[in-house]
């Protein structure tokens, strides 16, 4: 160990010109994991036994509304009669939505693929495991992507005389916006709430708010000629 020479490490296959190996031995670390007596249950019978009660009284409860309560249905398919408006299932009438405000390679196929695209290739980002606030870390510089980004959606959107997909879009804004002036040791719980939630959760709450919205539009508020009607309208 007195030796003070220098030692070079590198790659040389004549061991008789390069005879010295330097070998970087590392401690072994391995995961600590604590054991907690967690009270367990047994997944037959008792788990089994439970969802079967389930369903019986969920089957009960669906044969008596049905039971009780005529279905909403119109009369026999008239080929040569189109209904007006003629509207999808309620599960698709956003999409239908969209596409009275936008051309229907935007609305049916762009929109569409974008969504199933990035539900596939979000997983393979870098996640945030700890869930932290998205702007608690570098708050200045997510501040200005986020006004970036979110100007360039509501103009966008206004543009395209796509009012009932802003007016979501400024409420999320807005709570985000107040979420960018909170943090962890702010007074008011909502506003620590707020600080504390991840982008991801900012992400579903818009898309989930967007749908719901374009959702009860096309389902309550559209009438002949997809025109806007009030609920109680009769036509």
């Amino acid at each position: 160990m007195s030796d003070s020479k220098d030692f070079v490490t590198g790659v040389d296959s004549n061991a008789k010109k390069a005879p010295r190996r330097v070998v970087f031995i590392t401690r072994r670390i391995s995961a600590q994991v604590k054991a907690v007596e967690e009270e367990t249950l047994q997944t037959f019978p008792e788990v089994l036994f439970r969802a079967v009660v389930a369903i019986e009284v969920l089957a009960v409860v669906l044969v008596w509304i049905a039971l009780a309560f005529n279905a909403p249905l119109e009369g026999l398919a008239d080929p040569s009669h189109t209904p007006n408006p003629a509207k999808a299932p309620w599960y698709f009438l956003g999409l239908q939505e969209m596409l009275h405000y936008f051309p229907p390679v935007v609305a049916g196929v762009l929109a569409p693929g974008l969504v199933v695209i990035a539900l596939i290739i979000i997983p393979y980002f870098n996640i945030n495991i700890e869930a932290e606030g998205v702007f608690l870390k570098d708050r200045d510089r997510r501040l200005k992507i986020f006004y970036a980004a979110a100007v360039a959606l509501c103009v966008f959107l206004f543009l395209f005389h796509v009012y009932v997909a802003l007016v979501p879009t400024l409420i999320v804004a807005a709570f985000m916006i107040l979420a960018g002036q909170s943090s962890l040791n702010s007074r008011s719980t909502f506003r620590r709430y707020l600080a504390s939630k991840p982008l991801s959760f900012w992400i579903m709450s818009w898309f989930l708010f967007e749908l719901i919205v374009l959702t009860a539009i096309g389902t309550f508020f559209r009438g002949p000629g997809w025109s806007w009607v009030w609920p109680w309208t009769r036509y």
